[in-house]
């Protein structure tokens, strides 16, 4: 069987629709966080970075590896509000390009480069790796929380965001509401202890692990509400059924929320030594 995250697959839907996502999304592409519940999607999107971050301590001036950048919001968020030095990779060309067109119009101390998470190489570590919702695309994540370690300083930290499945689902509920976000939105959903058993193997020690699902599920009411304009559906058509696919997976997201089958969580991990 084909895999539900292949990476042609993934590269041609990012490279096609990453335009039409900034103009869904927002300069970021990833769920918002409410607090207070009465935040705009902007507001609620920075509330995310800005809650992750604060339970990594990031320092100002901290070098920062954002893994799987997209068109580099959260990067350049952190460049301009944390005083850091960020470096995004993706695998979508076209998000390389929007992202440093954006960071050259903000000014922000980031760059970006096409690069596969799964093969990444710099010449030296950072202060924190960063991802926010992008390992679930990726196909040996024990290998790449193995590999991804050594591209951090001891003493840094790993703070990742990613959608997850609840532990112990059935094959009739795994089928109804985690199958059609796999196939819809080209990731393989795991659960979250698994990431804590790929960290711990990869030597990294768990600061903070936090579910966020109730939080951020709103994110999905915004955006079956954009979609329902006729444009979108009309664009997708055209463009294959994948993208059918990935749009009618917008209301399976909604659905895998309520019914709790689907966990919205983050971790914060540390590499053990002190930062050089």
């Amino acid at each position: 069987m084909p895999l539900t995250n292949d990476k042609n697959k993934i590269i041609e839907h990012y490279d096609v629709i990453s335009p039409y996502y900034q103009e869904l999304w927002g300069n970021h592409i990833h769920h918002g966080l409410w607090i207070h519940g009465d935040e705009t999607k902007e507001q609620a999107q920075d509330q995310l970075i800005d809650y992750v971050a604060g339970k990594a301590g990031i320092a100002i001036g901290a070098t920062i590896l954002d893994i799987g950048c997209g068109f580099g919001g959260t990067s350049i968020y952190l460049a301009k509000h944390y005083g850091a030095a960020t470096t995004g990779i993706t695998i979508s060309e076209v998000q390389v390009q929007m992202a440093n067109e954006a960071a050259k119009k903000a000014g922000a101390n980031s760059r970006f480069l096409r690069m596969d998470a799964e093969a990444m190489t710099f010449g030296a570590p950072f202060d924190v790796l960063w991802s926010t919702e992008s390992i679930s695309h990726y196909h040996d994540r024990a290998n790449f929380f193995a590999s991804a370690v050594k591209f951090l300083k001891p003493g840094g930290v790993f703070a990742l965001t990613d959608w997850f499945k609840r532990p112990g689902l059935t094959a009739a509920e795994q089928k109804k509401y985690i199958t059609p976000i796999d196939e819809g939105m080209f990731v393989q959903l795991a659960e979250m202890d698994r990431y804590e058993e790929w960290l711990r193997a990869a030597g990294m020690e768990i600061v903070c692990r936090e579910e966020l699902t109730k939080q951020c599920a709103k994110s999905w009411d915004l955006a079956l509400d954009i979609v329902a304009d006729p444009s979108f559906w009309a664009l997708a058509a055209k463009l294959g059924r994948d993208f059918v696919k990935n749009l009618k997976s917008f209301r399976a997201m909604r659905a895998a929320f309520a019914s709790g089958a689907f966990v919205y969580g983050f971790f914060v991990a540390k590499k053990p030594g002190l930062i050089s």
